[in-house]
C-alpha cells in the first residue's frame, strides 16, 4: 500500500484516517491512500512567500532555466521507475511517452527558452523606452518581475507528470514559487516526481510543495498576488473562479476545462486519397491514446454527408486492431481509464449521448477482449464510435464530453454548415482541417456563418 504524502512547510505528512483509497486501474484493487484532514495552509503560503520566492527572485532567469535544466536531465534518469509506477492508471508505454517523456521534454524547452529569449538578469524590459512628453524629461519603461505570492496548480488526473512539468516550468522561470495539487486518482505518479525534484537538492527551499488530496481552505489565504491554475470539469472551474475570495482580491485564476474538440474532413478528402487516410488515423490515434482521457481528443467527427458511411467503416477497421489489456503489456495498444468511477462517469455520458441524438456505431459494451487483464475488475472500456444522424437538432454531442476513447460521427452538406456545426462547440480547445484544398482550408479558417440570427466566427 503507497501511503501518497503531501510535502507542506518543508515537511513531508503522511495521509491520515480521513485519506481517501486509491484503486489501481488494471486490477480494480486498492493500492495507496491520499488525504489529510486538515493542512497547514498558512504555513504553506507564508513558506512559499517569505522562502522560495525570496530565493528564486534573487536568481536571474538564466539561473533558473539551468535549474529547469538540472530537474529535466535528474529526471530523466528515473524515467523507468516512473513509467513502472505509471502502468496503474492504465496508461501504456506510448502513453508514457506523452506524460513522462513529454513532461520533462517540456522543462528542457523552456530550459532552453529561458536562455535563448530572456536576459541573464532579474528583470525583463517590456518594449523600448516610450517619450511622454516633447523635452523627454517624461519617458515610460515597461518591465516585467515576478509576483511575490505564490502559485496554486490544480491539475488534472489524466497527465499526472506533464500535467505538473507543464505549468511548473514557466512558473519557476518566472521565479514564482508553486504548490502543486494532482487529482488524487494518480497523485501517487505525481508525488513521486515531485520527491525526486526535492530531493535531488536543485530547488531553492520553498520553491516546490505538493498536496495530496484536497487543498482544504487554501483559497482562502490567497492575496492579490497569488495564482490559481486549474485543469478540469467546467463545474469545478465554475465554482472556483467564483469562490469569494478570489473575487474580492481579484485574484489571477487560469483554467483548461471541458472541451468538444472537433475535426472536419474536407470535401475533396473523398477515400483513396492521402488526406481521407490521414483523417481516419488521426481519429483513431485520439480515441486510443490515454484511452481517449486527453483534452485535445478528437469528440466530434464532421464530416461529408456523402462520406458518413465511408468514415465509419473505415474506423471501424481501424478500431478493431486495437489491443485492449494490460498497458504493462508490449501488444496493448489501449489500456484502462483511469478509476472504475471515470469508467462509470464515461458510459453515463454515453447514456445521454445515445438516448435519442446518436447511436453507437462502432463498439461492444459488453462483448469487448480484454488481453492480460481481468475485464471486470479493471477500469476497461472499448472504443465506441457514435453517429448522430442529424446535428442540427442535437444538443448533447455538442455539449457532453465522454471524456474516454468516445468519439462521434456526424455529416455536413457544405462548408457552410461544417463552419456552423464545428462553432456548436462553443469554443473548443483545438479543432482541425484534413483537405488539401487551400480554398477550403482559408473559407474554414475565416469562414462565417449565420446560424439563428446570430453570427458565429470560426476562428479556431
Amino acid at each position: 500500500m503507497l501511503h501518497v504524502e503531501s510535502f507542506a512547510a518543508g515537511q513531508w505528512l503522511a495521509p491520515d484516517s480521513h485519506a481517501r483509497d486509491i484503486e489501481n486501474a488494471v486490477t480494480g484493487e486498492i493500492m495507496a491512500r491520499a488525504g489529510r484532514a486538515a493542512l497547514p495552509v498558512a504555513d504553506m503560503l507564508a513558506y512559499a512567500r517569505t522562502r522560495g520566492g525570496p530565493a528564486l527572485r534573487a536568481l536571474t532567469f538564466h539561473d533558473r532555466a539551468r535549474m529547469l535544466k538540472a530537474l529535466a536531465q535528474h529526471l530523466g534518469q528515473h524515467k523507468q521507475a516512473l513509467y513502472e509506477l505509471s502502468f496503474a492508471t492504465g496508461a501504456t508505454q506510448r502513453d508514457h511517452l506523452i506524460d513522462i517523456d513529454g513532461g520533462i521534454g517540456t522543462l528542457f524547452v523552456y530550459a532552453s527558452k529561458g536562455r535563448r529569449e530572456l536576459p541573464d538578469a532579474q528583470v525583463y524590459l517590456d518594449g523600448s523606452v516610450e517619450p511622454l512628453s516633447r523635452s523627454g524629461s517624461f519617458v515610460g519603461q515597461h518591465i516585467c518581475t515576478p509576483l511575490q505570492g505564490a502559485a496554486v496548480h490544480i491539475n488534472a488526473y489524466n497527465f499526472p507528470v506533464w500535467g505538473m512539468l507543464e505549468k511548473l516550468a514557466p512558473t519557476l522561470l518566472a521565479g514564482v514559487p508553486t504548490i502543486v495539487k494532482p487529482a488524487t486518482s494518480t497523485s501517487y505518479v505525481t508525488e513521486y516526481a515531485t520527491r525526486l525534484m526535492l530531493e535531488s537538492g536543485i530547488l531553492p527551499e520553498g520553491a516546490l510543495q505538493l498536496v495530496a488530496g484536497g487543498v482544504g481552505d487554501m483559497l482562502d489565504h490567497l492575496d492579490c498576488q497569488d495564482t490559481v491554475s486549474f485543469t478540469g470539469s467546467a463545474q469545478t472551474a465554475l465554482s472556483l473562479r467564483g469562490h469569494s475570495n478570489v473575487l474580492a482580491n481579484s485574484i489571477r485564476f487560469a483554467s483548461e476545462q471541458d472541451s468538444l474538440n472537433a475535426s472536419i474532413l474536407g470535401p475533396d478528402a473523398v477515400p483513396g486519397t492521402p488526406e481521407f487516410d490521414l483523417f481516419i488515423k488521426e481519429v483513431q490515434r485520439e480515441m486510443t491514446t490515454k484511452a481517449g482521457q486527453k483534452c485535445t481528443a478528437i469528440r466530434r467527427i464532421i464530416v461529408p454527408q456523402a462520406q458518413e458511411q465511408a468514415v465509419i467503416d473505415a474506423l471501424r477497421a481501424k478500431l478493431s486492431k486495437v489491443v485492449i489489456g494490460d498497458p504493462a503489456a508490449e501488444t496493448t495498444t489501449m489500456g484502462a481509464l483511469v478509476s472504475s468511477a471515470q469508467r462509470d462517469d464515461v458510459l453515463a455520458r454515453v447514456r445521454a449521448l445515445t438516448s435519442g441524438e446518436a447511436e453507437i456505431a462502432v463498439g461492444d459494451l459488453d462483448g469487448f477482449a480484454v488481453s492480460g487483464a481481468d475485464r471486470d475488475r479493471g477500469a476497461f472500456l472499448p472504443p465506441l464510435l457514435l453517429h448522430c444522424a442529424d446535428p442540427d437538432s442535437a444538443h448533447q454531442v455538442h455539449q457532453t464530453e465522454a471524456f474516454g476513447p468516445v468519439a462521434t460521427v456526424m455529416g455536413y452538406r457544405d462548408l457552410d454548415h461544417a463552419i456552423v456545426t464545428a462553432n456548436r462547440g462553443q469554443g473548443s480547445l483545438v479543432a482541425s482541417l484534413i483537405t488539401n484544398d487551400p480554398d477550403t482550408a482559408r473559407a474554414v479558417a475565416t469562414g462565417a456563418a449565420a446560424y439563428h440570427g446570430r453570427l458565429y466566427i470560426n476562428n479556431r
